[in-house]
């Protein structure tokens, strides 16, 4: 039996509301666990900058905000170094922030403490973000407290080739930065570049690691975002390192 055109509109109407009403009410539930997801998995990739992602990955969601509520601190700073007030840093989006002016951007800084003692700092940690083969890569370093000496580093990807450029997550590659320098002897900041090709020992080269074999492109890329971010975050290291130095005289 053949419908009116009247009937369909109403029930066309009447069906996109229903699945709309579905729809929102299935945001408004998963929208809080997916924002915890997000939020945990931030957590994890900042305590994987100064812990092995075997003991990261053994952690319950509880241990590992437990972890991390007792050991890192955060502040959020401007280009200057300055600290930004009333910003809170683990709801800084620094993917949104790429895309302003570097001046205008917020920049985290996330502070590791030693066990038992929140006034002994271990390391601090710094995000990156940037751009690999075909599309963004982004991570988080630490630094000891010379403000020069890598300590760890994570990286990530949203779509880099398997078996090639997304070997950035590796732990093996990851390692290659630990020891590491961002200064030269001068105090120039130069950070630390993969180079081409793999299978080359840069142990006594502060300033270079070893690439990964056909992921030129994706290794130019964590170059470009080291150099950038830690660029960014020089005011403010710079500004951390001569007051631990006052400190110590």
């Amino acid at each position: 039996m053949q419908q009116s055109n009247t009937y369909v509109i109403v029930f066309s109407a009447i069906l996109t509301i229903v699945l709309g009403v579905l729809l929102s009410g299935t945001s408004q539930v998963l929208g809080p666990l997916q924002k915890e997801a997000m939020a945990l998995d931030k957590k994890k990739q900042i305590l994987g900058a100064v812990m092995s992602a075997e003991e990261v990955g053994k952690m319950s969601p509880e241990q590992v905000n437990e972890f991390y509520g007792k050991r890192i601190s955060a502040t959020v700073v401007d280009l200057a170094g300055n600290p930004v007030a009333g910003v809170q840093a683990e709801m800084v989006e620094v993917a949104k922030d790429y895309k302003k002016p570097a001046g205008e951007r917020h920049y985290p800084v996330f502070t590791f403490h030693a066990e038992g003692n929140p006034d002994q700092v271990e390391s601090y940690i710094f995000p990156l973000y940037g751009a690999g083969l075909w599309d963004a890569i982004w991570g988080y370093l630490a630094l000891n407290t010379d403000m020069n000496t890598i300590g760890g580093i994570t990286l990530a990807h949203a779509a880099e080739t398997p078996g090639l450029g997304a070997r950035i997550t590796e732990t093996g590659v990851q390692a290659r930065y630990v020891g590491k320098k961002i200064f030269d002897e001068s105090g120039e900041l130069i950070t630390v570049a993969m180079q081409k090709g793999e299978g080359k020992d840069y142990a006594n080269d502060a300033h270079k690691v070893d690439g990964m074999s056909g992921a030129t492109i994706t290794g130019v890329g964590v170059n470009n975002m080291l150099k950038a971010y830690m660029g960014h975050y020089e005011a403010f290291i710079k500004s951390k390192s001569s007051s631990q130095a006052l400190a110590g005289l």
